[in-house]
């Protein structure tokens, strides 16, 4: 894919999930979105390493009431945008990267050992987790800064832009 097709691509999905989360959360998600819109885009080098929500990761095990919930409350989840953990000095929550191998993350989550510049990847499996990523070095696209909130609705918003931004390009571009 030339550099420049996905660079429009990446455009197309920050406008289309600024407008959604606009849309979905009222006027203090548009101020936040104006605000997003006066930042330049910033490519950040980060160390990159996965979790899942079971004991390994997280202490808890299946069957705890807090067992698979972020620091902002809502499922892990791997999705169109998946949920990650990022230090909320650097990426605060609801941040939303770019990561090149592993696709769109959104801050969700903190945890005791990510501090700086890392951010940890959620997997549904450990096994996944060492076969698909182990840890990396990568550097990862700031597509829209978080004010410090996410939601099950603004994730869902954000699953469903990027979903039909790819089915708009394979079904033209494709063809």
């Amino acid at each position: 894919m030339p550099a420049s097709f996905f660079y429009a691509r990446m455009r197309f999905v920050v406008v289309a999930v600024l407008l959604l989360v606009s849309l979905q959360a009222g006027d203090d998600a548009a101020e936040a979105a104006d605000e997003a819109n006066e930042k330049p885009p910033k490519v950040v080098s980060v160390m990159a390493t996965g979790y899942t929500a079971g004991v390994e990761s997280t202490g808890k095990r299946p069957g705890h009431p807090q067992y698979g919930i972020t620091k902002s409350g809502v499922k892990v989840r791997r999705s169109k945008v998946s949920t990650i953990a990022a230090d909320p000095k650097v990426f605060p929550l609801g941040t939303v990267l770019f990561i090149p191998g592993y696709g769109y993350g959104c801050v969700a989550d903190t945890g005791s050992r990510i501090k700086g510049k890392k951010i940890d990847l959620y997997f549904p499996s450990t096994r996944q987790v060492f076969q698909e990523w182990g840890k990396k070095t990568v550097r990862v696209q700031v597509v829209r800064w978080g004010k410090g909130k996410v939601t099950e609705a603004m994730l869902d918003s954000m699953n469903e832009v990027v979903a039909a931004q790819q089915d708009f390009s394979t079904k033209i571009f494709d063809s």
